[in-house]
C-alpha cells in the first residue's frame, strides 16, 4: 500500500462534559477492574503511545509498513508485551479506524501487523454501513481523535459476489444476509461480466461507503481541517497486498 496515495444530518457533538463521560465508560471501569484483579496501580500509559502516529500521513505509513511486514513474513506483533497490556488497562489510543469486511481471510490487525490498542476495527460483511456502524466511526474520530479511516474491501468478498447473483438472478437471499445484498447492490458494476463485475463491485462499494463517510458533517469537518483523512483500500488475498482505492 502507497501511503503517499493518497448520510444524513447527525445531532451536534457532545459536550466536554458529556465527552468526559463517555471516555470514562469505556477505559475508567476497564482501569478500576484491572487494578482490583492485580492488586496495584495501573502502569504509565507512555510505552504504549510513544510510537503512536498522530496524523493522516504518519498512520497512513504506518498501515503500509506493517503491511509489508506481514506480506514478506517479517511480522513483528508489536504492543503485546506484559507492560504494553498493563498500560493499556489506563486507556486507549488506536490511531486508525479500519471498517473492514467480517471475511476470516482479512483480519485488520494481522494485515496491518498490529497489536493491542493500535487499532479501532469495525466489521461488518461487504464493509455495510448502518447506524450502528456509523456511531462506532464517529466515537473513535470524535471522542479518541483517530486521524484515519480506512474502508478496506477485499479480493473475493463472499458478500459482493451474493449481492451480484442475487441482482443477476432475481432470487432473494435468506434472513438478514438480504439487507447486506440491497446495500452493495447500487453500486454493482453493469458494464462488465461475470468475474469481472464482482471485482469491480468490489471497488465500487469500497468508494461509495468512503464517500457516505466523508459526507457526514462532523467527520467532514474535520477532513476539511486536515485532522483527518478518509482513505479506501483494498486486501489482495492472493499477494497479501493493501493498495489504495481512489
Amino acid at each position: 500500500m502507497n501511503a503517499d496515495r493518497s448520510v444524513g444530518a447527525r445531532p451536534a457533538a457532545p459536550a466536554p462534559a458529556r465527552r468526559a463521560l463517555l471516555r470514562y465508560g469505556l477505559t475508567g471501569a476497564a482501569t478500576l477492574g484491572a487494578t482490583a484483579a492485580l492488586g496495584t496501580a495501573p502502569a504509565s500509559a507512555t510505552p504504549a503511545l510513544q510510537h503512536r502516529p498522530g496524523t493522516p500521513d504518519e498512520a497512513l505509513r504506518e498501515l503500509a509498513a506493517g503491511n509489508r511486514r506481514w506480506r514478506n513474513f517479517c511480522e513483528r506483533h508489536p504492543d503485546e508485551s506484559p507492560a504494553v497490556r498493563q498500560a493499556l488497562t489506563s486507556g486507549q489510543h488506536p490511531f486508525a479506524v479500519v471498517l473492514g469486511c467480517i471475511d476470516s481471510r482479512v483480519p485488520p490487525e494481522l494485515v496491518f501487523d498490529q497489536g493491542l490498542g493500535d487499532l479501532m476495527t469495525v466489521r461488518s460483511a461487504g464493509e455495510v454501513l448502518d447506524e450502528a456502524v456509523l456511531g462506532s466511526v464517529a466515537y473513535g474520530v470524535l471522542e479518541l481523535d483517530i486521524p484515519l479511516v480506512m474502508v478496506l474491501g477485499h479480493q473475493s468478498c463472499g458478500a459482493v459476489k451474493a449481492a451480484v447473483e442475487s441482482d443477476e438472478t432475481g432470487e432473494r437471499l435468506p434472513a438478514h444476509i438480504q439487507y447486506i445484498a440491497d446495500q452493495i447492490a447500487p453500486y454493482i458494476d453493469h458494464t462488465v461480466e461475470g468475474n469481472a463485475r464482482i471485482d469491480a463491485t468490489i471497488d465500487a462499494n469500497v468508494r461509495a461507503v468512503r464517500a457516505r463517510l466523508a459526507a457526514e458533517p462532523d467527520l467532514a469537518a474535520k477532513v476539511t481541517s486536515g485532522e483527518l483523512a478518509i482513505v479506501g483500500a483494498r486486501y489482495e488475498l492472493t499477494t497479501q497486498r493493501v493498495h489504495r482505492v481512489v
